[in-house]
């Protein structure tokens, strides 16, 4: 195992980053065989979305349960549980022809995999391998792997659903899984060694019982949930916005590339602001100005400039919340069951990211356009924004030992 010093900072974050990248890149970018997969007879968007949004709900339901694995059997055994199944429910998508099949392969276990080989695994790992007072600019560069991977695999997403099929992405996409498996040996860590397992559930359940009782981390917990609602509504439906904008695939792969790219730029930003600055307030603004950009899209003509403006713009702000929001919990009980506590938080992420990607197929099915929940997701991020300002950046509990 890897101890924390500084000389393994560069491996631990690279080795990190490359692993968020493919998982997150891949994942969002499956988005791109929305149309592929709605070429069945069998399936239409609306039962398609559903099967995107049952996805997000999973991921985030096996999310607090993903730490508690890693610290049972340790981090590296359980990344390479997620990456297997991942591989295992994508291989199963091109087999799916109603929407049964789809919801268990893309819906279930594929997410499952995500779900326990995710951020919060990882996340937790990175702040166990390395010093503490660089663990906010780490989780800056580690979350800014989910956009490096969006940036890259995205396009090429694009290019290949183009040229040679949806159903050669997703073989495409397996094959990357392979090969990042082995990045689970770099990053294994168990992330609490010292204790007991009978000490650890007494601490787990006391640390649970008190952060469910403090305001703070609930309206920390309420505003990830607006943050989930708001990105898998984009991951999932711009393509389909860009569709009804008369542009091809490759705009749409364009578009979810320059969001990953602006999200680098905004997760590296974070990183460093939040080590320096105010992580509340940090998060009213960047969830206030998710509100100003849609209502300004809403205005502007749908054209080629402005959905690519729009894509950069909402990009710096996409996972920016991230670190912030995975500082404030450490700030507040430590990081002994970081995991778990980001987690549940996680949790709350993804119900949000549920109703985000099947009300916006929702909507448009009924409507045929994205104007009214455009609306609504502005409306949301404004409550966001707000619902951050009585937090309070102390130390509520902490169950980490003492060194």
């Amino acid at each position: 195992m890897i101890k924390a010093n500084s000389k393994n900072f560069l491996l631990v974050v690279f080795t990190a980053s490359l692993f968020i990248a493919v998982m997150f890149g891949g994942r969002s970018s499956l988005s791109l065989t929305i149309e592929g997969i709605g070429q069945s007879d069998y399936l239409n968007y609306l039962q398609i979305s559903f099967s995107f949004a049952l996805g997000q709900l999973v991921t985030g339901a096996v999310a607090p349960f993903s730490g508690m694995l890693a610290d049972k059997y340790g981090t590296g055994r359980t990344l390479i549980i997620g990456v297997f199944m991942t591989i295992i429910g994508c291989l199963l998508i091109p087999l799916s022809s109603n929407p049964i099949t789809l919801s268990i392969s893309l819906g279930i276990i594929s997410s499952l995999g995500v779900g326990i080989a995710g951020l919060p695994v990882v996340l937790a790992s990175v702040n166990k391998l390395i010093e503490p007072r660089k663990v906010g600019l780490a989780f800056g560069f580690v979350n800014a792997g989910q956009s490096l991977g969006q940036l890259v695999i995205a396009p090429l997403a694009g290019f290949i659903v183009l040229k040679f099929g949806w159903v050669d992405f997703i073989y495409f996409l397996c094959l990357l899984l392979l090969i990042i498996m082995p990045c689970s040996f770099i990053l294994r860590s168990r992330l609490e060694e010292s204790d007991t397992s009978g000490e650890n559930e007494v601490g787990l359940k006391k640390t649970l019982s008190i952060a469910f009782k403090t305001p703070s981390y609930i309206y920390l917990v309420s505003g990830f949930f607006v943050c989930g609602f708001h990105v898998a509504f984009i991951a999932t439906h711009m393509p389909g916005v860009i569709a009804v904008c008369g542009m091809s695939p490759v705009v749409s792969g364009w578009s979810l590339g320059l969001i990953g790219l602006f999200n680098i730029i905004g997760s590296i930003f974070a990183g460093w602001y939040i080590s320096q600055r105010s992580m509340r307030y940090f998060l009213f603004y960047i969830y206030l100005s998710r509100s100003v950009i849609v209502l300004l899209f809403l205005l502007s003509p749908k054209d080629l400039l402005s959905i690519l403006f729009f894509s950069a713009a909402l990009g710096f702000t996409f996972f920016s919340v991230i670190p912030a929001t995975a500082g404030l919990i450490g700030k507040m009980f430590g990081a002994k069951f970081m995991a778990t506590l980001f987690g549940f938080a996680l949790f709350s992420h993804q119900i949000g990211g549920f109703l985000g990607a099947y009300f916006g197929g929702y909507f448009f099915t009924l409507t045929g356009d994205y104007t009214v929940f455009w609306l609504l997701d502005a409306g949301l991020a404004i409550f966001a924004a707000l619902v951050h300002l009585p937090i309070r950046e102390r130390l509520v509990f902490d169950q980490s030992p003492t060194v």
